[in-house]
């Protein structure tokens, strides 16, 4: 779980400070640059980036005990945002027809980082030694 957690938190983190420095700019690589923001879309791209940038933070505090109850609520809690993540960001190019240079690899990305989490909560179930999963 260790691996993980530092994964999110370096993704999670980077994400959270181009969302803060270049809202326009990470929107357009995702979305695609025919995407016009007003300057309320603009506050709540920064806001996001503010909260990302705390999450990176959390699992960064995390990853130093991965076996505490908090790594494990850690990763529970980025299960259910990383399928989300996957999931809104098809939005894009499924509703709309758009889609920037990224939006794929940021699909795939946060997928991969779901079944990564399900995997590590499931090994944190099983009792030490045993390789049978729990019923």
């Amino acid at each position: 779980m260790k691996r993980l957690l530092v994964a999110t938190a370096v993704i999670e983190a980077g994400a959270g400070v181009a969302l803060l420095i270049w809202p326009s700019a990470t929107v357009w690589a995702l979305a695609g640059p025919t995407v016009v923001l007003s300057s309320v879309a603009l506050t709540l791209l920064r806001l996001g980036g503010a909260v990302l940038l705390a999450v990176g933070a959390g699992a960064a505090l995390a990853s130093r005990r991965p076996e505490s109850g908090a790594a494990r609520a850690m990763t529970g809690g980025m299960t259910i945002y990383n399928f989300g993540a996957a999931g809104g960001l098809c939005v894009p190019k499924l509703a709309l027809s758009q889609g920037g240079a990224l939006l794929w690899p940021a699909v795939v990305l946060h997928a991969a980082m779901g079944v990564w989490c399900v995997v590590c909560l499931r090994r944190a179930r099983r009792p030490e030694g045993s390789t049978a999963p729990k019923p």
